[in-house]
């Protein structure tokens, strides 16, 4: 995916109120109706993308910090996040790298919730080095059903 990634093709980047503000008013219903593709550079700004777009296109090929998907809706005065997962399988992000989405939130001034609303837990298998998607706590390996580790080990620097 990473060798597909054409320079200048990343995501907006939202690093203010005005950012996303502009952002927001030229989105369509249609776009406003289902989650936004997001990425939390390693600079702590927020990058969105329309929901069919890579996680890593929209990163522009970068290391991030979080990746998933989001949703915004009207409160009152100001826009919120209804809806925000660490849901990418080109980062397979951390549940605990929502304090890197939760400082990019705040920095853009959007309402957000205390933690993701859909947590992703993912493993990389040691002996078949598959990635998986823990679910139920059943921490085996889909593919050769091996024991998976208890800790995230999906870093690509690792």
């Amino acid at each position: 995916m990473k060798a597909a990634v054409r320079p200048g093709s990343g995501g907006c980047r939202i690093s203010s109120a005005a950012d996303f503000s502009d952002w927001i008013a030229e989105r369509s219903a249609t776009e406003l109706a289902e989650p936004f593709t997001f990425v939390v550079g390693t600079d702590g700004a927020l990058r969105l993308a329309p929901r069919r777009s890579e996680h890593v296109a929209c990163a522009g090929g970068d290391v991030v910090l979080s990746a998933g998907e989001i949703g915004f809706t009207r409160e009152a005065d100001r826009w919120a996040v209804s809806e925000v997962s660490n849901q990418s399988t080109g980062y397979c992000p951390d549940v605990t790298s929502w304090s890197a989405v939760a400082r990019a939130l705040d920095d853009a001034e959007l309402g957000r919730p205390s933690g993701f609303t859909n947590e992703v837990v993912f493993r990389r298998c040691p002996d078949c080095q598959e990635h998986n998607i823990v679910r139920e706590d059943d921490f085996v390996c889909v593919f050769c059903d091996s024991d998976l580790p208890a800790t995230w080990n999906m870093d690509p620097t690792a």
